[in-house]
């Protein structure tokens, strides 16, 4: 389709999934990303290999990501941002990108800026097709609030940073619009286990972080190895008291394969699930949960709460399943499986984007006619490859519209 263009509204797996499909229709594609970084969540998942491919899916982000760096079709702009759109013969907004203030061109990642910082305002990327690497947090920035701190650009040996950048405003227009916009992680600070408190409990995405940039022992932030761990599933969904009803569906099959792959590293470990009921985690289930229920232990039970004791060990209270007593376990370190909640819907758009939502407040499919489309978690808790399925079929159904449109 001639001079045809796209406009993708997140740039995690479903919206760089949608994007090259739209780029083998010789479409033009806008990637438009909030963070400064692309791949979303998934981009911080570690691969669970251990001596065999366990198909957590991974890797998926990190080749799309490269598909798309390499795409002269599609255009990625991250820490941008859309406003003021409106329909009329085609889709037209305002994109506004506030700069990174670290130049790819420049950086080395000698990493000097992250030591020079006071503030710990400098952000790294996770994967080797972020460009640049690193960026700086404007919340936590001194000079992004007026003050007076260059401590980074006069320490950076190649003149890589530039605190002086502005923020740039452009007009666009597309033919179709594809959200993309992700999934919201659960906060579990409102739960009473401790997180923010207790350094040694921890979320599952933050142990995906440690697992991906270590090879060796699970270790505590003291420097202990881990001996002694658990995890504990459904913190955020399954949850009547938040009215938040839906499972998540990538949790348990996550957790296991993390579990596994902490097993492989250290055989002597200790690994214990609590759990309301285990998910089918995809193909080979059965045999999968076998295995696993003969290497960990399984307490079919949500904890009260978590202490910590004198000694920075975790203490969880729980209820036994079968007697229902009170009952008690010591953990070095305690991951919370938290809930993929609906992505926060976009600021200013209302009139132009009708974001309508299930009764959960994940973004429905939008009709056809509209010329906007949903792909990804933001229309509901899914795992990757399901991820790149709903993209694609998104994409399809935008090259369809295109078509009709054009006739």
């Amino acid at each position: 389709m001639i001079d045809k263009h796209v406009t993708v509204i997140g740039g995690g797996v479903a919206g760089l999934s949608a994007a090259l499909a739209l780029s083998r229709f010789d479409l033009n594609v806008d990637v438009i990303e909030s963070s400064p970084f692309l791949g979303g969540h998934a981009i911080r998942l570690a691969c669970k290999a251990t001596d065999a491919c366990v198909k957590c899916g991974a890797c998926i982000v990190e080749e799309k990501l490269l598909q798309a760096l390499q795409n002269p079709r599609i255009r990625l702009f991250t820490n941008a941002r859309i406003e003021n759109m409106r329909q009329n013969q085609g889709f037209h907004y305002d994109r506004w990108q506030t700069p990174h203030r670290v130049d790819p061109d420049r950086c080395t990642f000698c990493g000097q800026c992250l030591d020079l910082c006071p503030r710990g305002a400098i952000q790294t990327g996770t994967s080797s097709g972020h460009k640049p690497f690193y960026a700086l947090n404007p919340q936590l920035c001194r000079s992004a609030h007026d003050e007076d701190c260059q401590a980074c650009q006069h320490g950076c040996p190649e003149n890589a940073i530039r605190l002086d950048a502005e923020t740039t405003q452009e007009a666009c227009q597309s033919d179709a619009v594809i959200l993309a916009t992700g999934f919201t992680p659960f906060d579990p600070e409102i739960k009473p286990y401790g997180y923010r408190r207790f350094q040694n409990v921890i979320t599952n995405l933050e142990l995906e972080e440690k697992l991906r940039h270590t090879a060796g022992p699970l270790m505590t932030p003291e420097g202990k190895v881990v001996q002694n761990i658990a995890f504990i599933q459904c913190v955020g969904s399954r949850d009547a008291k938040l009215n938040h009803l839906w499972c998540s569906r990538i949790c348990c099959g996550s957790s296991l394969r993390s579990a596994r792959l902490i097993e492989w590293r250290q055989p002597d470990i200790v690994v214990t699930f609590f759990y309301i009921d285990i998910q089918n985690v995809g193909k080979n289930f059965d045999q999968f949960y076998s295995k696993a229920q003969g290497h960990f232990n399984f307490e079919r039970s949500i904890p009260a709460d978590i202490f910590e004791g004198n000694d920075g060990r975790l203490q969880v209270h729980f209820a036994d399943s079968q007697t229902q007593e009170g009952k008690e376990a010591t953990f070095d370190m305690v991951v919370l499986a938290i809930g993929l909640c609906p992505p926060q819907p976009l600021s200013n758009q209302k009139e132009a984007i009708d974001q309508r939502t299930t009764d959960d407040g994940f973004i429905q499919d939008t009709e056809t006619s509209t010329g906007i489309f949903a792909a990804g978690t933001a229309t509901g808790p899914m795992g990757i490859a399901e991820s790149v399925a709903s993209a694609e079929s998104a994409a399809w159904s935008t090259i369809r519209y295109l078509h009709r449109s054009q006739a």
